[in-house]
C-alpha cells in the first residue's frame, strides 16, 4: 500500500484466491481501459451467426421452389445458415406429410451447398428444418 501510495498509483489485487493473493501496483483505471479494449477485439473476431429464413406453404408451386431454390442457394454460398419452413394456415394442417416432403426435397437439392443440421420438425403450425453451409 505504502509503495503504490508513494507512486500514485492503486494496488490491484490480481489473483485473490492464490496463498498469499498476488497484488500488483498499477492505474487501475488504465487497467479497465485496456481490458475492456481487448474484450471489445476478442467480441469483433467472433464470427457471426446469420440465419436466412425462407418459408413454403404447404401446396407450392414447382415455379415458386425453384425460385426459393434459388435464393437458398446463395444463401447458403454466402455463408448464412438456413431456415426453410412451411408455415401451416386453417386446415391445411391436413398436409403434414406434403409439408414433410417438400422441405425434405429442399434438402435433397441443396445437398452440396449444405448439410441438414436439423430434421424437419413440427412446432405449432410450422414445420422447421435447419441446413448449414459447408465449409
Amino acid at each position: 500500500m505504502r509503495i503504490a501510495n508513494e507512486q500514485e498509483l492503486d494496488l490491484v489485487e490480481i489473483s485473490p484466491n492464490a496463498d498469499p493473493p498476488v497484488c500488483k501496483v498499477m492505474d487501475y483505471k488504465k487497467f479497465l481501459y485496456e481490458q475492456k479494449k481487448r474484450d471489445k477485439a476478442l467480441k469483433s473476431k467472433a464470427t457471426k451467426v446469420i440465419i436466412k429464413e425462407i418459408r413454403f406453404g404447404p401446396n407450392t408451386d414447382d415455379h415458386d421452389y425453384e425460385f426459393k431454390k434459388k435464393h437458398a442457394e446463395k444463401f447458403l454460398k454466402e455463408g448464412a445458415k438456413l431456415k426453410a419452413f412451411v408455415f401451416f394456415k386453417g386446415r391445411s394442417i391436413i398436409f403434414k406429410e406434403k409439408g414433410q416432403i417438400l422441405l425434405l426435397k429442399l434438402a435433397q437439392d441443396l445437398e452440396e451447398y449444405g448439410k441438414v443440421e436439423q430434421m424437419p420438425r413440427l412446432e405449432g403450425k410450422r414445420m422447421t428444418m435447419f441446413i448449414a453451409p459447408k465449409k
